[in-house]
């Protein structure tokens, strides 16, 4: 297996942590929050989903997938479009609402495509490129997508876990 089938094949497993986990809830169990600063499933997965958008389009050069095909306006959020949702407050938190789970996974799966259909095309040349030199040692490509897949894993889970927690709580 080569990096690039590889990398399709750990943004493939994201995209199916992020079907399970919010796959066929109501608007009511994706807000389920178990405190006042808890995420919700549809905040983790909105966020996960806006800054693998972020990252891979800045990384291919391309625009993102929220903006470009309209995905902002369909969840009509009251952010700047650029928004990804990093540190947001638990009442900003609060407003990432859907009236289901198609519209978080609709957006999901449009950036994966894009994701995978440009990561298919990277080499071992290209994973060593510079792509932020504002760290030392400055960021290549392969660290930049490593880090964007341990962050969207990580809040998958997350949402994965808390759809448990609403589903045992009887109050989802």
């Amino acid at each position: 297996m080569n990096s690039a089938a590889l990398l399709a094949d750990a943004f493939d497993r994201v995209q199916e942590v992020v079907r399970e986990a919010a796959g066929g809830l109501t608007s009511q169990q994706l807000t389920y929050r178990a405190d006042d600063d808890a995420n919700t499933i549809a905040w983790l997965v909105w966020h996960l989903t806006r800054v693998q958008d972020d990252h891979i389009a800045d990384a291919a050069g391309t625009p993102q997938v929220w903006t470009s095909e309209g995905w902002d306006a369909r969840f009509g959020l009251p952010f700047d479009a650029s928004e990804t949702g990093y540190g947001q407050t638990r009442d900003e938190v609060a407003v990432v609402r859907v009236d289901s789970a198609d519209l978080l996974i609709g957006y999901h799966d449009a950036v994966h495509d894009r994701t995978v259909e440009y990561v298919r095309t990277l080499t071992g040349d290209d994973l060593d490129r510079i792509v932020d030199e504002v760290w030392e040692p400055p960021v290549t490509l392969g660290v930049r997508i490593v880090s964007v897949l341990g962050d969207t894993l990580q809040h998958a889970g997350q949402a994965a876990y808390v759809r448990g927690m609403a589903e045992r709580s009887g109050r989802s």
